[in-house]
């Protein structure tokens, strides 16, 4: 049970990753959440029953300037 004002969300809840740290092992690469997940530095989880959560984190992000083909004109030499 949860000992914090309000509670950390259950496990199963989409908000699961807003629970809090209770142990960090930085060096490790994971920390353990009040609601009993391991959450891995490339976003990956482990819950409570064993069920694993593939890395959710964006590593893809398209800004603006971001050059899409090799061929596109703001990068072909002058």
């Amino acid at each position: 049970m949860c000992p914090h004002t309000p509670q950390c969300p259950p496990p199963n809840g989409t908000d699961r990753e807003a629970a809090r740290t209770i142990i960090s092992h930085p060096e490790q690469g994971w920390s353990l959440l009040c609601n009993g997940i391991v959450i891995f530095e490339d976003t990956g989880e482990l819950l409570p029953g064993g069920a694993a959560i593939a890395p959710h984190r964006p590593t893809d992000v398209v800004t603006p300037n971001t050059t899409l083909w090799p061929s596109d004109s703001r990068t072909s030499a002058a």
